[in-house]
C-alpha cells in the first residue's frame, strides 16, 4: 500500500513539473472563454446556453479524453523505453501498483479540470437560476419482443427482399429490432394517441400546476416545417401545441376538468395535417428535479468516471505496447467506438452479402459492445438540454468505468509489465 501511494505521489508531482496540469487548466478556461464570447447562437437565451454547455463543456471534456489518453499510454511505455522501470521495481514495487498509482494521478488531474470548468460553467449568471427534469419515457413492448412479434409477419410479406429472406434469422431479427427502435406513429388529423406512464398520476399530485411538462418532437412525412396544432390529456391536467415540426416542443400541463386513466397520456391531433413521431424517442414526460448546480455536480462525477475508464485503457496499452504504436490504437479504437452505433444504426445488416463487409460489421458491433460502458455516457446533451443526470445512472457508471474496469485493466497491465521484465 505504501508503495502504491508513492507512486501515486510521485505521478502527480510529476504532472505539476511538467506543467500538464496546470496547462490544462489553462487550455480548459480559455475554451469556455472562447466559445462564450464568439459562439454563434440563434440570438436567444436558450438556445445560448445550450450552446455553451455543449460545446464548452463537451469541448473540455473531448480535450481530456484526448490528452489524458495520450498521457496514459507513456506512463509505462517511456519508463520502460528509458529503461527507468527496472529501477522502480527493484525498491520493491508491485506491477500493479505501478499501473495503478498512475492511472488514480491521471484520474485525480482529470476530475480536478473538469470540476474547476464545470464550477465556472455552473456560476454563469445565465444558467444559475435553471432547473433540470427527470426525463420518463413511455412503457413499450421492447423492440426485440416487437422483431420477434413481427417476425413471420415480414418473411411472409412478398416485397420483403430475397437476400433477407434467406439470411439466417438472427440476422432478420437484428434488422427487425433496429426498425422497432425507430418505428414512426402516425397520427391522423383528429384522432387520438395514447402512451402508458406508470407513476404519471404521482407526478401529476407532486409537480406544482404548470411544473410537469411533456416534450414530443414531431415530424411528417415529407420531413418538412409545417404547423401542428393539438391538445394534450393526462390525469387531471391539459395543454395546448401550437408550434412547428422538426424541433423539440415542451409544453407545459396545466389543471383541467375531467379524469383520464391514471396512466396514460393522449395527445389529439387538432391541425390540418398528419403528424409522425417516434414513441421510443419523441414522447417524455418531464417531472420538475433540483437545481442546475447540483444537477452539474452529478454530470461532473459521470464524466470523470468516464475519463477514468479511458484513462484505465491507456495505461492498460501502454503496459505491453510502445507509446507510439499504444498511443496510435487508443486513438483508432476511440475514433471506432464514437462511430460503432451510426454504423451499426445504418448499416445494421441489409448488406451483408459481402465477406468484407460481414467482417467489417462484426469488428464494429465487437468494438461498440466493449466501448459501451464508456461512449453510452451522455452527460453533456442531458445538461444543454435541462434533463437530469440521475444519480442511479452516475452510481453504475461509476462502480463500471473507476471501479471495475480500471481494477481489471490495471491487473492486466501488472501481468504485461511483469512479462515484459522478464
Amino acid at each position: 500500500m505504501i508503495s502504491l501511494w508513492r507512486i501515486f505521489w510521485l505521478e502527480c508531482v510529476s504532472l505539476l513539473r511538467s506543467r500538464t496540469l496546470p496547462a490544462l487548466l489553462v487550455a480548459a478556461g480559455g475554451w469556455l472563454l472562447v466559445v462564450a464570447k464568439f459562439l454563434t447562437t440563434d440570438s436567444t437565451e436558450e438556445g445560448a446556453c445550450e450552446l455553451y454547455v455543449r460545446y464548452g463543456l463537451g469541448g473540455v471534456l473531448a480535450l481530456l479524453v484526448v490528452t489524458l489518453c495520450a498521457s496514459a499510454t507513456g506512463a509505462i511505455a517511456t519508463e520502460r523505453a528509458e529503461k527507468r522501470l527496472q529501477l522502480a521495481k527493484v525498491r520493491p514495487v508491485s506491477p500493479f501498483a505501478l499501473a495503478w498509482g498512475r492511472f488514480l494521478a491521471l484520474s485525480l488531474a482529470g476530475a480536478l479540470v473538469l470540476s474547476a470548468a464545470g464550477l465556472a460553467v455552473a456560476l454563469d449568471g445565465r444558467l444559475r437560476a435553471r432547473t433540470c427534469s427527470h426525463v420518463h419515457r413511455p412503457v413499450l413492448i421492447s423492440p426485440r419482443a416487437e422483431a420477434e412479434k413481427m417476425y413471420d409477419i415480414y418473411m411472409a410479406d412478398p416485397e420483403t427482399p430475397p437476400e433477407v429472406k434467406k439470411a439466417p434469422k438472427a440476422v432478420v431479427l437484428r434488422i427487425l429490432e433496429q426498425k422497432a427502435k425507430d418505428n414512426y406513429l402516425t397520427v391522423q388529423t383528429n384522432e387520438t394517441a395514447a402512451w402508458s406512464f406508470p407513476g404519471l398520476d404521482a407526478w401529476a399530485a407532486a409537480a406544482p400546476d404548470g411544473g410537469l411538462a411533456v416534450r414530443f418532437k414531431f415530424s411528417n412525412s415529407f420531413s418538412m416545417r409545417d404547423d401542428v396544432r393539438g391538445t394534450i390529456a393526462a390525469r387531471g391536467l391539459a395543454g395546448v401545441v401550437s408550434n412547428i415540426t422538426q424541433t423539440a416542443v415542451t409544453i407545459p400541463l396545466r389543471r383541467a376538468e375531467g379524469e383520464m386513466k391514471s396512466d396514460v397520456l393522449a395527445f389529439t391531433n387538432t391541425g390540418r395535417n398528419a403528424v409522425m413521431l417516434r414513441p421510443r424517442q419523441d414522447v417524455e414526460v418531464l417531472v420538475p428535479a433540483d437545481s442546475f448546480g447540483w444537477n452539474m455536480l452529478r454530470a461532473c462525477v459521470l464524466m470523470s468516471a468516464l475519463l477514468a475508464g479511458v484513462i484505465a485503457f491507456g495505461v492498460f496499452l501502454g503496459a505491453g505496447l510502445s507509446r507510439p504504436v499504444a498511443l496510435f490504437a487508443a486513438m483508432v479504437l476511440l475514433a471506432v467506438s464514437e462511430m460503432s452505433t451510426s454504423v451499426v444504426e445504418q448499416y445494421p445488416d441489409q448488406l451483408e452479402t459481402d465477406a468484407v463487409d460481414r467482417m467489417g460489421l462484426a469488428v464494429t458491433r465487437a468494438v461498440s459492445a466493449c466501448a459501451k460502458p464508456i461512449s453510452e455516457v451522455a452527460p453533456v446533451g442531458q445538461l444543454a438540454d435541462g434533463d437530469c443526470v440521475e444519480a442511479k445512472r452516475v452510481l453504475e457508471v461509476v462502480a463500471v468505468d473507476f471501479v471495475l474496469l480500471p481494477v481489471v485493466l490495471c491487473a492486466l497491465a501488472g501481468v504485461l509489465i511483469r512479462r515484459k521484465a522478464d
